[in-house]
């Protein structure tokens, strides 16, 4: 008789569980530190990646989670754990450097320049 493997739904809802809480944690730990920069003016802010550095934990936070829901959502089709977690895991390496490079550049133009810096109207 052929036994197959239960799915992990448990895993599916835990890897969403962390990237939601830590989603939320990331949040506020950003709209404090923008808080602090705005009420420094731009006589003392300093660009600095040591203070970008606390938003570091929630972020990873969020990578695991994430990690997390696609594997299991990827091993709920194909039944192979190491497959699951070497594509989601790759996958989300790669959208995480991504992301981070792309936050951190658009917070020291935004330290540097102000929100005049991303020059919005050209859009429209």
């Amino acid at each position: 008789m052929y036994y197959l493997p239960e799915p992990p739904i448990a895993l599916l809802f835990f890897g969403f569980f962390i990237g939601v809480t830590c989603g939320l944690a990331f949040e506020a730990a950003l709209k404090q530190q923008v808080n602090k920069w705005g009420k420094q003016g731009r006589k003392g802010i300093k660009v600095n990646m040591a203070e970008i550095s606390i938003l570091k934990l929630p972020f990873l936070g969020i990578c695991v989670g994430i990690c997390v829901f696609l594997a299991a959502g990827l091993e709920i089709f194909t039944y192979n754990r190491v497959l699951s977690y070497t594509i989601s895991g790759s996958l989300t390496i790669l959208i995480a450097a991504l992301i981070w490079t792309q936050l951190k550049k658009l917070i020291v133009l935004l330290l540097e320049g102000g929100s005049q810096a991303l020059d919005l109207d050209a859009f429209y």
